[in-house]
């Protein structure tokens, strides 16, 4: 395979970008052959964007028959994402899918099972961008170093979504049940969950959350407050809003050896701090002879500045446009391993099922309980179900 060709299905704000980004020659060993979009006004700037050199289609089914793609890339509303990854799997065709993985774990596990079992030569990868953040990068190697000794706890508090009502009031699908799916945990939190335990490195396995609507005339949960435990014994707490201003954006990770700060208001001005003990905590309390003493510090403070311009591109040198540079590597040799594999999105979506499902049975719930996605699935069904006669909006 000289170059990848891509097609990409749904050319919205992101899927734009994206398009632009490949038909730019921004990933010099791809190049976009087609777009889809069921939106006339999309296809129409498409046609005056890329001329002759790109093929257009109104439905995914022609563009996945068409022959002219060997990479698909998913940029649709949420419930299609595993609809339209099953039939690019079935058509040999390797499928980079943007977040979330899905709405549902159930819907997810079956595709990502489809093509462990039927299309094992087939790439299917999830673009999990935040992966690749340097700040975050920074924190993952410090964990897997040992540095941090064992995990004890996780704390994030994510409030910068600010969203006012004319953005749920753009489109009759925004805050709705039936068109997303869920509010701030699908819509604007899938990669700082997917963060979460990704950087945990541990399944969670109890899940206790408050999820509900504040301020806002809309159908599903804006304000979230989640704790969790880990299957290490280590514990979470998860707390998201899309009504708070100014909104902070603040990670804590604490384990035997010290503790991780990562904060910033936006990508732009993340920073990270680690103060890391002279000696673990729980051998510092067998071995001190001091009243009220404390373990010695040392202190880090990196700030990151990771933006670059390429191509008239604003991009993070680690965000959207390498992560499709790394699926591209990995199907042309030149790497093995992608950033995000499509099942490895089952954990920050099982996360969030589990926030949505404890807030509705007003209890504690576990991923592994063995009825937990039939049932979730059929709590979601209910509200879609309501809000057609009972919506806010």
């Amino acid at each position: 395979m000289n170059k990848v060709r891509y097609g990409i299905i749904g050319i919205g704000k992101q899927g734009s970008r994206y398009a632009s980004q490949l038909f730019a020659g921004m990933d010099k060993n791809a190049v976009l052959t087609a777009v889809c979009d069921r939106n006339e006004k999309r296809r129409s700037w498409a046609i005056s964007k890329f001329g002759d050199k790109v093929k257009v289609f109104d439905t995914h089914e022609d563009l996945l028959d068409s022959g002219l793609i060997d990479a698909l890339i998913i940029d649709t509303p949420h419930y299609e994402h595993p609809i339209i990854a099953r039939k690019a799997l079935e058509r040999n065709i390797n499928v980079l899918c943007d977040k979330p993985a899905g709405v549902y774990t159930k819907a997810v596990r079956e595709v990502a099972e489809y093509a462990k079992t039927e299309r094992p030569g087939v790439r299917f990868g999830l673009l999990y961008n935040q992966r690749t953040s340097k700040v975050y990068k920074a924190a993952k190697e410090i964990i897997e170093s040992g540095e941090l000794g064992n995990l004890k706890r996780m704390v994030w508090i994510i409030t910068n979504w600010y969203r006012p009502q004319a953005y749920y009031s753009q489109g009759g699908w925004r805050g709705t049940w039936a068109g997303e799916g869920g509010g701030v945990l699908i819509n604007q939190d899938p990669h700082q969950l997917d963060l979460f335990t990704w950087l945990a490195g541990s399944k969670i396995v109890s899940v206790n959350a408050i999820a509900r609507t504040v301020g806002r005339q809309i159908n599903v949960e804006n304000d979230v407050t989640a704790t969790c435990v880990f299957d290490n014994g280590a514990t979470g707490v998860f707390i998201t809003s899309t009504h708070e201003a100014p909104g902070t954006n603040r990670l804590e990770i604490s384990g035997d050896g010290g503790r991780i700060v990562i904060s910033g208001t936006n990508d732009f001005n993340m920073k990270l701090e680690f103060t890391k003990l002279e000696t673990l905590e729980p051998e510092f309390s067998k071995t001190n002879t001091v009243f009220m003493g404390k373990p010695k510090t040392k202190t880090k403070k990196i700030k990151f500045l990771p933006h670059e311009v390429i191509k008239g591109f604003m991009i993070d040198k680690g965000q959207h446009i390498n992560v499709i540079r790394n699926f591209t590597n990995v199907l042309t040799g030149k790497s093995e391993k992608l950033i995000g594999e499509y099942e490895e999105g089952l954990n920050g979506l099982t996360f969030s099922n589990a926030i949505h499902l404890s807030a509705w049975l007003g209890r504690t719930v576990s991923p592994q309980e063995e009825d937990f996605e039939d049932l979730y699935y059929q709590e979601l069904q209910k509200r879609i179900e309501d809000e057609k006669t009972h919506s806010n909006k």
